[in-house]
């Protein structure tokens, strides 16, 4: 009798020592990583597990504990649920077997799984929610799981459904915290006036760090069209998205667009919904996606994503997620706003520059231009009477140059781009690609742009332009590009010049021989090289005929 109230002592020692131990933890994979293992040790078993309950009735996370990682290599994936590891799930209540495999559910074990015979499983429950279940099994010694085991560990159960209600608390508040810290970090930098470029990959970066994820993707609405843009992303995977056209339809993205709500998936890469270009997502597994948007309207959608295998975003996890993405919205919306502000101020400069010019340098060219004829009747020398009709020529072409100068300077006042000329799409296209670039290139245009280039001529320099730019930001990783638009001796000649990591002779040209195409029907050609500081440096001619 002595000997068995020592033991009893020593259990309930043991036991009030596991309670204690496992509320000791904050991190939830510790704590959830203590509980299997002080359970273990409670009822004298070889092997345990925790099993999380995700959604569906399955299993999302399964820890075990007292498997060898190496065979737990060769058995292969974890359980998710099926079997008599189900049967705690479908019927909540604590479950004890001599032997398991006689269990009508049991299912059997997979190959190099080690032998199983005495089972007992109890499930845990945080508050009124069954969290997941306690597996234990090979008690030692070949006893079998008895009645005081079953009641040790529901005691256990209690502990720990209270000590990851605690750890959840703990999660919860530091990722407000967090949150709270990032929204600050945006609040200053677009108060400072930080490029937009940069804002979104601060966001994309912090939020990808917060909820652990390995990619983060911003998909930007493209106006007038059932497309969105890739412009930004970070990670695992990011070449696959970055500067790419997606549909709305059959994408995570387009999803959360249309139902205006954020959307969770715990497999990306082979969710039903994703029906374009699924193998972007390749090796990727839970995903969620939430619209980035304000009172005037959604401008995006904001896509995270985790390796698959890894844990699904918890609640806990996406619940700030909207809130976030809303100042990411407004990230663009202000960068949109300071840079309609900027266009204003910019084209009341070209306005006041384009009067000067009318008023004031083309009325004195013209006067000289005159004075120089009037003076031709007194110079007798036959050369030096050539030399001024020559220059009475220039200053008939500057003034046709300066004139083509005032139409383009005021031509950027049209609000379309359709009817415009050649110096206002270059500048548009190149303005529309600055979100995706992250960074404004320079750009350069001289000569009769607007005059001397015919339309269908125009109409391939913007789009070689457009396509030259779209390279740029899939494939350079350059933080500075140079352009030049040039009209002279009968001829455009478009360049494009970046610091890239250039093309080497396996490097990606897709897209460029449409533009060599475009170069050769009309008689022109497309050149590539190695820019003068590394990267890639573009060159388009083409003569000018038509005119």
């Amino acid at each position: 009798m002595g000997g068995d109230a020592h033991d009893e002592s020593e259990r309930l020692h043991g036991l009030l020592e596991a309670v204690l131990s496992v509320g000791r933890e904050l991190d939830l994979p510790q704590v959830l990583r203590r509980i299997v293992e002080t359970a273990v040790a409670l009822v004298d078993a070889e092997y345990g597990a925790l099993g999380v309950i995700g959604t569906g009735s399955k299993l999302n996370e399964f820890l075990p504990v007292g498997i060898r990682e190496r065979v737990r290599a060769q058995i292969g994936d974890l359980p998710s649920g099926h079997g008599l590891l189900g049967e705690l799930i479908r019927h909540p209540e604590p479950l004890r077997l001599k032997e398991l495999t006689e269990h009508a559910a049991s299912s059997g074990f997979p190959a190099h799984h080690p032998p199983m015979h005495s089972f007992l499983g109890v499930p845990i429950r945080v508050r009124d929610e069954v969290f997941g279940n306690l597996y234990l099994t090979e008690k030692r010694g070949g006893a079998e799981f008895d009645a005081e085991d079953e009641a040790v560990l529901s005691t256990l159960a209690v502990a720990a459904g209270v000590a990851i209600e605690n750890a959840r608390l703990y999660e919860e508040a530091r990722l407000r915290a967090q949150w709270l810290t990032v929204g600050a970090e945006f609040t200053n930098a677009l108060l400072s006036g930080t490029p937009e470029a940069r804002v979104l990959e601060m966001m994309v970066e912090r939020a990808r760090e917060i909820t652990s994820a390995d990619i983060g993707v911003v998909d930007l609405v493209v106006a007038d069209s059932q497309e969105l843009l890739g412009v930004l992303a970070l990670g695992e995977g990011a070449e696959a998205h970055r500067g790419q056209r997606i549909p709305r339809r059959g994408t995570l993205a387009g999803v959360a667009l249309s139902g205006g709500d954020l959307v969770v998936t715990t497999d990306v890469a082979g969710d039903p919904r994703v029906t374009f270009a699924p193998e972007r997502w390749k090796g990727l597994g839970p995903a969620v996606a939430v619209p980035m948007g304000t009172d005037d309207g959604v401008r995006g959608v904001l896509v995270l994503a985790r390796r698959a295998g890894r844990p699904v975003f918890s609640e806990a996890e996406v619940a700030p997620l909207p809130g976030f993405a809303g100042q990411a919205a407004l990230a663009l919306e202000l960068a949109d706003r300071r840079r309609d502000a900027e266009q204003m101020s910019l084209l009341e400069d070209r306005d006041r520059i384009a009067r000067d010019l009318h008023d004031l340098a083309i009325q004195r060219l013209f006067a000289t231009g005159m004075t120089l004829q009037s003076a031709l009747r007194f110079v007798q020398h036959p050369e030096a009477s050539e030399r001024l009709l020559r220059a009475v020529d220039d200053l008939d072409t500057t003034i046709k140059i300066i004139r083509s100068t005032i139409f383009g300077l005021r031509a950027h006042e049209a609000s379309a781009v359709v009817g415009a000329g050649l110096r206002v799409r270059i500048a548009r296209t190149v303005e529309e690609a600055v979100t995706s670039l992250g960074f404004t290139p320079a750009v350069r245009m001289e000569g009769l742009l607007d005059t001397d280039v015919p339309a269908a001529t125009a109409d391939d320099a913007v789009a070689v332009l457009s396509e030259a730019l779209s390279n740029i930001t899939r494939h350079a990783r350059a933080s500075a590009a140079e352009i030049a638009v040039t009209v002279g001796k009968g001829e455009l000649t478009l360049t494009v010049t970046d610091n890239g990591v250039g093309i080497g002779a396996s490097g990606r040209r897709s897209g460029l021989r449409n533009l060599a195409e475009r170069a050769e029907r009309l008689g022109g050609m497309l050149s590539l090289g190695r820019g003068p500081e590394g990267g890639t440096h573009l060159e388009w001619h083409v003569p000018l005929r038509g005119r």
